[in-house]
């Protein structure tokens, strides 16, 4: 299934924002080009050392590589003959260098008014932060995320990329509403997108709290409105509960644990939402008394929303995971077997997005020339300029 066939993307991206962008794009099924420059393309491709890491993978399926070197100008005027025939282009980098490299939104649509430019930034085009660099965690700390996850003086941050993925997806999200317009327009648009802003936007829940009550949620705070906890049981094993606000719920969780008493202590929403400090430590003593094989169907049985946790590496092995047929395998001629996981988009039940693998530096470069007109002494003089 592939509801973008027809559809040509250009993806200028490094790292993460813009590359999960174009991923998500070609996923959706349309034709991505990377278009990177020769030598060591995507930085993240060296990533573990060659040009082929992990982290280049993750964000790179379903796409082919031009290795075009665009700073030169025979470079650029090659892509701008790809421009030409091109549904979207998207690309991150600070407020001026796309302009600086002839690759600005203006000049660019001149060459094809249909174009969807969609420029993802840091900070937005202008104003006083615009110029800075900005990685994940400096999203992460700017929009206010980081202070809902971390107070503590550790230097460490947890967990993966944050901001990197939100902001690759309302990318994509901006691109598909552009297109949705041009079918009855025929014109694109400039689709702006800042890590900061995209992050803010997440937040959607407690600043809403916030603007409404003028009191910044505590660290816990959504936790205990929503009576999330999470547990550790006799062996070390953990399970993910979260009651909401159904008092079935409540009452399913007191008669699985076995503790009736705690629905007279804690008889309303309001009360196990006072005292989710002190539920917090009672629940971790009651299920730190079994190894968690013993609590797992006593919650299924009184219908408790739970879960146990799963490291990454257990996802494959839980039945659910393998019910979706989340997880596939393709094979890259030149790396061998590759393990990915499909689109999280179903259509008409079909969720299948294996379709091209992550691509070699410059893996499909005459292959795309080709196809945008150049001839094969145009594509040796370009080779022999070092521009290909």
């Amino acid at each position: 299934m592939k509801v973008l066939q027809g559809i040509r993307v250009l993806d200028l991206g490094n790292f993460i924002t813009a590359p999960l962008a174009g991923m998500l794009l070609g996923e959706l099924g349309a034709d991505v080009v990377k278009v990177e420059r020769p030598g060591g393309g995507d930085p993240f491709r060296a990533f573990k050392g060659g040009l082929y890491s992990p982290q280049f993978q993750a964000h790179n399926r379903n796409k082919r590589s031009l290795a075009l070197d665009y700073t030169r100008p025979e470079g650029l005027g090659a892509l701008d003959e790809l421009v030409a025939g091109a549904d979207v282009l998207v690309l991150n980098m600070r407020p001026g260098v796309a302009e600086r490299l002839g690759l600005g939104a203006v000049r660019l649509r001149q060459l094809n008014p249909g174009l969807v430019y969609c420029a993802i930034t840091g900070f937005g085009s202008s104003g006083p932060y615009a110029g800075r660099a900005a990685y994940d965690n400096v999203g992460q700390a700017a929009s206010g995320w980081l202070s809902m996850f971390h107070r503590s003086h550790d230097a460490r941050v947890a967990g993966p990329a944050v901001s990197d993925a939100v902001t690759g997806i309302h990318a994509c999200l901006g691109i598909l509403g552009a297109l949705v317009e041009r079918a009855s327009t025929g014109k694109g648009r400039t689709v702006e997108v800042s890590m900061l802003e995209s992050m803010i936007s997440m937040a959607c829940e407690p600043l809403g709290s916030m603007l409404a009550t003028g009191q910044v949620p505590g660290l816990y705070g959504r936790a205990a409105m929503s009576q999330s906890y999470i547990v550790t049981c006799r062996d070390g094993r953990r399970i993910g509960l979260h009651l909401s606000s159904p008092d079935k719920f409540w009452r399913g969780l007191a008669q699985a644990i076995g503790r009736p008493d705690l629905l007279a202590a804690y008889p309303t929403r309001r009360d196990r939402v006072e005292g989710y400090d002190e539920l917090a430590r009672i629940l971790a003593e009651i299920f730190a008394t079994r190894d968690r094989d013993h609590w797992l169907p006593r919650l299924e049985e009184h219908d408790v929303p739970f879960t146990p946790e799963r490291e990454l590496d257990e996802l494959e092995a839980d039945p659910q995971v393998r019910h979706l047929d989340v997880f596939y395998t393709q094979q890259h001629p030149r790396h061998g077997a590759l393990r990915a996981t499909h689109r999280a988009i179903r259509y008409d039940g079909d969720h299948h997005s294996n379709f091209l693998p992550p691509p070699d530096l410059g893996e499909h470069t005459e292959e795309i020339l080709r196809e945008a007109g150049f001839s094969d002494s145009a594509m040796d003089a370009l080779r022999q300029a070092r521009i290909i």
